[in-house]
């Protein structure tokens, strides 16, 4: 029979070890920071020798984020009335909005095929090719033929006077290989101008949810177009051109129509309503008016003749 001091010797004796392999785990935490990591992954059945260091873990390569374009009013209404001289703000309307800028979109288009002529990369005689892609495209268009050229003097007046389409994408494939990239860059210079609410998607305007405007960046845009390149200011005052024998009247309604109107751009798509950017100088004065989502052509023309009246 075991003396009972006897029968705890094997108790004491786990105790000490015990006591032993805590104080060793105690000393190995204190001398080796991230610890914790390595022992939550031990947990976890990893053995602690392959464990990496928390220094020598390289994080996770960020994905870009993807656009999420706002919720749009379909035919949402907003105005916008700007002195050209100062670019300040006379009145507006829902100017911050989400909008489909449907043919607006050329604006965009015409500034970075201005910039090319200003940089001797194309002239206006320059021949652009046109793609199968770009003449698919739906009217308003030219009906240009996947492999013929136009030169983008004719180019200009398609966009500034009918609002082709087909002409838009011609613009945008030869400048950057293709829509997608030119959009790229399309989005890139409203960046740099200062449009902060505008997304581009497309070269023309044509629907896309991801393609969202708003009245006051569109002013913007606009004021930017005609005070950068004004040796260009000419093509919007044209009431019609004529290409292949055939003549085809402004989209803008108001030239010659209303006092002092000299352009600019008309668009429409059924989401968007009717709109128009038009400017207009008086005596030395100098207006630019924004309507989007006129229910109609003949309402939108109205409002936007009201503005211009009583911002003189």
């Amino acid at each position: 029979m075991l003396h009972s001091s006897s029968r705890w010797r094997p108790v004491r004796v786990a105790i000490s070890i015990g006591l032993v392999a805590l104080l060793a785990a105690c000393q190995t935490a204190t001398q080796k920071p991230g610890s914790r990591q390595i022992a939550a992954q031990a947990s976890l059945s990893t053995p602690v020798q392959s464990a990496p260091l928390v220094a020598d873990v390289q994080p996770a390569p960020v994905e870009p984020v993807a656009y999420a374009p706002p919720a749009v009013q379909v035919r949402g209404h907003s105005e916008f009335v700007m002195d050209m001289a100062s670019g300040a703000e006379l009145s507006s309307e829902n100017a911050d909005q989400p909008r489909y800028p449907a043919s607006l979109t050329k604006m965009m288009t015409l500034y970075l095929l201005f910039e090319e002529l200003e940089a001797g990369r194309m002239n206006l005689s320059s021949p652009l090719k046109v793609s199968a892609h770009a003449a698919s495209k739906p009217p308003a268009r030219l009906g240009l033929k996947a492999g013929s050229t136009i030169t983008v003097d004719d180019a200009v007046h398609a966009l500034a006077v009918k609002s082709a389409n087909d002409v838009a994408v011609t613009i945008a494939e030869n400048i950057s290989g293709t829509e997608t990239a030119f959009a790229r860059k399309m989005t890139a210079k409203a960046r740099a101008l200062g449009l902060t609410r505008t997304h581009y998607v497309n070269a023309s305007g044509l629907y896309d949810p991801g393609q969202v405007t708003t009245a006051r960046d569109m002013a913007k845009l606009g004021r930017a177009l005609k005070l950068r390149f004004p040796q260009y200011a000419r093509f919007f005052k044209l009431q019609s051109f004529t290409y292949n024998g055939r003549t085809y009247p402004s989209t803008n309604n108001l030239l010659g129509k209303v006092a002092g109107v000299d352009g600019l751009k008309t668009g429409y798509i059924s989401q968007s309503g009717y709109n128009l950017v038009a400017t207009a100088n008086r005596g030395g004065r100098q207006r630019l008016v924004v309507v989007m989502g006129g229910k109609t052509e003949g309402a939108r023309d109205k409002e936007v003749t009201q503005l211009l009246e009583s911002s003189f």
